[in-house]
C-alpha cells in the first residue's frame, strides 16, 4: 500500500490529504475569509495565511488518517501553475518533508489534478474521456489518453468560466467569491428573463470577456431608467447569466464529443460545482447516451486529494521530483 501525504496551496486555500492508494483518508481545507474585504485574492495576504497554516493542516490531516509521517512513502504537492508566494509556500513544505523522511517527492500540475479528481472514487471514467476543466483561472477541454498523456483540444481566449461568474457577480454588487452566489440566486429566478451575448471563437475555444461587456453595458442602460433595477431583477440577472455561461461550456462540449468521437465525458474543477452545470450536463448525457462523471463536491474546488491522486500515478510510473524542480506560476500540460 502506497502511503501519500498531498499538499495544495496553488491560491488562497491551505489543503493537506493523506491517501492510501487511491483511498482519501482524510482532505481538509482552510479557506481564508482574508480576500472577502477586497473583492478578489491578495497574493501578498494569500502568502502569509498559507505560511501561518500550512502545517496546523498538515498535521490535522495526518492525525484524522491516523497516519504518522515515518508512514509516509511519499509527498506529493502542487508545482504549477498558480501564485507563484503561494505555491512556493507548498512547494518548500514538500521539499522539506521528503527530505527530513527520505521518501520520493512528487511535483503535481493543478490542472491535471482537477482532471484526474474524477478518478478518485468510483465510478471511474475508462480512457480515453473528454474532461470540461472550468475554474476560477481555466476553462478547457482536454482528451485524456491516460493519466499522464493529455491533450488540450480547446481552451479560453480570454476569461475563464469562473472568472465570468465572479465579474458579472461583481457587476451586481455581491461579495467575492460571487459564483457561489450567482448559482444560489439563479435558483429563485427564470433563466430566459435576459439575452446576454455568447462571444465566438475559433474551434472548440472559448470566449466570455464580451458577455461581462454585454452584462455591464445593458446594466448601465437600465439603471438609467431605474436605479433600483439589480436589486429588483437580482435572481433573474443571476439565472439569464448562468444560463448563458452554461450554455457555452455545454455547446462546445457537445462539438467535441461529436469531433472526437468520446463518450466518456467528465466535467471537473472549481465551476463544477455550479448547480445548473451538474444538472444540465447529467441531462445532456442522458439525451447523448454518454457516460458522465462530475467529482463530489468536496474534491470540485481546490483541493489536496485531487493533488494526491495525481501523485498516487506519478508514484506508479516513479516519475519522482527533484528538490531542483521549479516552481512554476504559468505552465501547460
Amino acid at each position: 500500500m502506497i502511503k501519500i501525504l498531498a499538499i495544495e496551496s496553488s491560491c488562497d486555500d491551505t489543503s493537506a490529504a493523506v491517501l492510501w492508494d487511491q483511498t482519501v483518508k482524510s482532505n481538509l481545507i482552510y479557506n481564508q475569509s482574508i480576500h472577502e474585504q477586497y473583492g478578489g485574492v491578495v497574493p501578498e495576504a494569500a502568502s502569509r495565511e498559507h505560511i501561518k497554516n500550512i502545517l496546523p493542516v498538515i498535521d490535522a490531516a495526518l492525525k484524522k488518517a491516523d497516519t504518522s509521517l515515518q508512514e509516509l512513502d511519499a509527498i506529493a504537492y502542487t508545482q504549477s501553475p498558480g501564485l507563484i508566494g503561494s505555491l512556493l509556500v507548498g512547494a518548500h513544505t514538500a521539499k522539506s518533508l521528503s527530505q527530513v523522511l527520505n521518501i520520493p517527492l512528487l511535483a503535481v500540475q493543478h490542472l491535471q489534478a482537477h482532471i484526474l479528481s474524477c478518478l478518485i472514487e468510483e465510478p471511474r471514467p475508462n480512457f480515453p474521456f473528454l474532461c470540461l476543466t472550468v475554474s476560477g483561472g481555466h476553462t478547457q477541454l482536454v482528451l485524456c489518453h491516460s493519466a499522464s498523456k493529455m491533450e488540450v483540444i480547446g481552451e479560453t481566449q480570454d476569461d475563464a468560466a469562473g472568472e465570468a461568474f465572479d465579474k458579472t457577480a461583481k457587476l451586481f454588487g455581491l461579495k467575492y467569491p460571487g459564483g457561489p452566489l450567482v448559482d444560489k440566486y439563479a435558483k429563485e429566478g427564470n433563466p430566459t428573463a435576459f439575452e446576454f451575448a455568447k462571444p465566438k471563437a475559433e474551434g472548440l475555444n472559448f470566449s466570455f470577456s464580451g458577455l461581462k461587456t454585454s452584462v455591464l453595458y445593458f446594466l448601465q442602460k437600465e439603471m438609467r431608467k431605474d436605479d433600483q433595477f439589480i436589486k429588483n431583477n437580482l435572481h433573474d440577472l443571476c439565472a439569464s447569466v448562468q444560463k448563458t455561461i452554461v450554455d457555452i461550456l455545454l455547446s462546445n462540449l457537445e462539438k467535441a464529443v461529436t469531433h472526437t468521437k468520446v463518450t466518456n465525458v467528465c466535467v471537473a474543477g472549481g465551476v463544477s460545482a455550479n448547480s445548473e452545470l451538474r444538472q444540465r450536463f447529467e441531462n445532456l448525457g442522458k439525451e447523448k447516451n454518454w457516460n458522465t462523471y462530475v467529482p463530489k463536491f468536496e474534491y470540485c474546488t481546490d483541493n489536496a486529494a485531487m493533488i494526491g491522486i495525481v501523485g498516487y500515478y506519478n508514484y506508479l510510473d516513479k516519475d519522482f521530483a527533484s528538490f531542483d524542480t521549479p516552481t512554476e506560476a504559468r505552465s501547460k500540460f
